[in-house]
């Protein structure tokens, strides 16, 4: 397909009445990416996907995709598509006709649109279900017929508003193999809205990390995980303790505590097997709390339970310093 369009957003601002829902902000799309934009509940990355999808109106600055300023068109005219949490399927129409839909409101004769639907069937894995309704369709399979809807009308860029979250666990990883997949054949550029950290690292080749309406830090993802900017990023990601070490904050990951003989005391606080490893929750003489990751093995040559003292250490060098 085409080799991918570049999306700016100028100084994007929303607001609702006195509430700022995003605050002026700037960033680039590269072409071709898959690109998570995620953050905690009202932080502006639906308001943000809506807006570049024309389901919101901009407030001020601008959404310019492929050196065009699209903020004033209808979502039609923009050559985005925009598929929904809920799938929004008609109930009434068959699958080839959800997937055709938008091809008829713009006057394509039978034939064609039915044409372009199969093929589109086809790149989903739904081709034997096309005369069926919604209703006689599974979650995993209804989320395919919204996929072959949206890509139906050969968007610039696919815009995806937390698509995974009607579905159960096993499916859902089942589907984030398939939605990557898809984005690289096709080569455009999906921006993914998720809460779901995760979900962003399983698919983002680049997260976009939102918090109070602003991109707190944004990246390749093994590069926003590994080595978060602010004291927010490292909690929201996960997999990282805060620490107040000489008055200033730095990020430790929780699989670089090394639980010995010398170190920090601490006491032990919670555990839980994880698998893999051990998850030690401890507290430190200061009261902070301290997640170590203890490789399974390592941990039941000397279990530790709720009580017991430890001593915390760690490679200076695996400290990183966060911003305040």
């Amino acid at each position: 397909m085409g080799a991918g369009y570049d999306l700016e957003l100028v100084n994007l601002t929303k607001r609702y009445g006195d509430t700022l829902a995003v605050d002026g902000i700037d960033y680039h799309f590269k072409a071709g990416h898959y690109v998570c934009l995620l953050g905690p509940s009202g932080c502006g990355k639906s308001s943000t996907l809506r807006m570049i999808a024309g389901h919101e109106s901009v407030s001020s600055g601008s959404v310019v995709l492929d050196g065009f300023d699209v903020s004033h068109l209808p979502p039609a005219k923009r050559g985005t598509a925009m598929m929904f949490q809920n799938y929004a399927l008609f109930p009434h129409l068959s699958v080839r006709d959800n997937v055709a839909f938008s091809l008829r409101m713009k006057g394509i004769d039978k034939a064609a649109r039915h044409k372009k639907a199969n093929e589109l069937l086809e790149l989903v894995d739904m081709t034997k279900y096309a005369d069926r309704l919604p209703a006689q369709l599974s979650g995993g399979q209804q989320q395919r017929v919204a996929l072959a809807r949206a890509l139906v009308t050969q968007p610039k860029i696919l815009l995806l508003d937390e698509p995974l979250s009607a579905l159960d666990p096993f499916l859902r990883i089942r589907m984030r193999a398939e939605l990557k997949k898809l984005q690289r054949e096709l080569g455009i550029t999906f921006i993914h809205v998720t809460h779901g950290q995760d979900e962003a690292l399983a698919l983002g080749d680049e997260l976009v990390v939102m918090n109070n309406a602003v991109i707190e830090q944004a990246g390749r993802a093994r590069d926003v995980w590994a080595a978060p900017r602010t004291e927010f990023v490292a909690r929201f990601m996960g997999g990282h303790n805060v620490i107040n070490l000489a008055g200033s904050k730095v990020a430790l990951r929780a699989d670089d505590v090394i639980v010995g003989q010398e170190g920090m005391a601490a006491t032990v606080s919670a555990v839980e097997y994880q698998g893999g490893h051990v998850a030690l929750t401890t507290k430190t003489e200061t009261g902070e709390e301290v997640l170590a990751l203890v490789p399974e093995g390592h941990f039941f040559e000397s279990p530790k339970n709720p009580g017991d003292a430890v001593r915390l250490a760690w490679d200076e060098g695996r400290l990183h310093r966060l911003q305040a």
